[in-house]
């Protein structure tokens, strides 16, 4: 799952993203407003992390702008402006959470995780598909009993597959969700962690298999 996060203090993106990263979070980064309305216009994100204080004006700007144009896209704003007046203007110009600096980043991952639940785009703790469990939360896959290690993007990709059981997983949305626009991309870098994915399945006897849907992308559905 790939989110954008709009903040120019280097050292707390570098934290957050840290953060997002053990979360099995793919991000992106903008230090602007103008840097962030390209990425958006261009990427697919499940949510937007925004600070208002950003060199080119008020972080709400933009989401005023997201709001406009009929975007539901979650948004967290995060700001050093707290006040009780600051915090109902944010919210009602369209925020899911408003979130005060300093804070904590696991109550930031919290809030995270409940406005992707409220959005459909989080199912909770824990999604299944024939004899596999997968707690989306800590990334940890069982098959019936056994516990299957997964890599972090290994684990990206297949939470991504199970939360849409049955229905195909385009291409395209697989590599936005778990590339980021900085990374390095190969041709063939989702159908390597497909192979993976298959392989570590086969081996623990898995009831659910993984379908390429040929010229769109894949699926996965409970072995017949």
């Amino acid at each position: 799952m790939r989110i954008l996060l709009v903040e120019d203090d280097g050292a707390l993106a570098l934290a957050l993203t840290s953060v997002f990263d053990k979360a099995g979070f793919a991000v992106d980064r903008a230090e602007r407003q103008e840097d962030a309305r390209l990425l958006l216009a261009t990427g697919h994100y499940a949510a937007l992390i925004l600070d208002r204080g950003l060199p080119d004006g008020d972080g709400l700007d933009l989401l005023q702008a997201l709001r406009g144009r009929g975007s539901a896209m979650p948004v967290i704003v995060l700001t050093a402006r707290g006040a009780l007046d600051a915090r109902i203007n944010g919210l009602d110009m369209g925020a899911d959470d408003y979130l005060a600096k300093p804070f904590s980043p696991d109550e930031l991952m919290a809030r995270l995780r409940a406005v992707l639940r409220r959005n459909g785009s989080f199912q909770g703790r824990e999604v299944t598909c024939g004899n596999l469990a997968f707690d989306i939360d800590n990334q940890v896959l069982r098959a019936g009993d056994q516990t299957i290690a997964l890599s972090q993007r290994e684990g990206a990709l297949l939470g991504l597959l199970m939360r849409r059981v049955g229905l195909v997983v385009t291409r395209r949305l697989a590599e936005d969700q778990l590339f980021g626009v900085q990374d390095l991309l190969g041709s063939n870098a989702i159908e390597v962690y497909i192979h993976r994915l298959r392989h570590k399945l086969d081996a623990a006897d898995s009831q659910a298999e993984i379908v390429t849907v040929r010229g769109v992308g894949y699926l996965l559905r409970a072995a017949p």
